[in-house]
């Protein structure tokens, strides 16, 4: 026993103290062979990328939104053309009640008042020959007036 006790005194740690780490676990590197290794991450690298999905990503999504709105645009402007066209129809001399969801014809007559009828172009034969051809219009169960086919020389609004 006594002679254990004496080569653990005489034992002298073939390692350098100054190079032995108090708290070798906070180390910003491995500290033995079998240790994980340590990389530094280049915090440029991972900013760009990170600035290129991000960019990307809200790219993309206001891509969508633009392309919404410009439905939208459309949408409302269909809505103003149909408001207008129903504004025309609804100051013209209705001798009938209109119904949902039939076509009817819209004409200027030779006093530039606008009459609503039955009547297609086509069958008016000689009768109508004074009549100018607006647009056939169809009634909407909302009671505005879409139209189905359109003079090319006459513009609503």
């Amino acid at each position: 026993m006594k002679q254990k006790k004496q080569s653990v005194a005489s034992f002298v740690n073939p390692i350098d103290p100054d190079k032995i780490a108090l708290n070798p676990h906070l180390l910003p590197y491995a500290h033995n062979v079998g240790g994980a290794v340590i990389k530094p991450e280049d915090t440029g690298k991972l900013k760009g990328r990170a600035l290129s999905a991000m960019n990307q990503q809200t790219d993309m999504q206001l891509s969508q939104i633009y392309e919404q709105m410009q439905l939208l645009a459309a949408q409302a402007q269909k809505i103003q053309v149909r408001k207008t066209i129903s504004d025309y129809i609804y100051q013209t001399e209705l001798r009938f009640e209109p119904l949902i969801n039939h076509i009817y014809h819209l004409y200027r007559k030779p006093d530039q008042r606008l009459m609503l009828s039955l009547i297609d172009q086509n069958a008016w034969g000689r009768s109508g020959k004074d009549l100018v051809f607006l647009a056939s219009v169809k009634l909407l169960a909302d009671h505005t007036w879409d139209i189905i086919e359109q003079n090319p020389d006459f513009e609503f609004g």
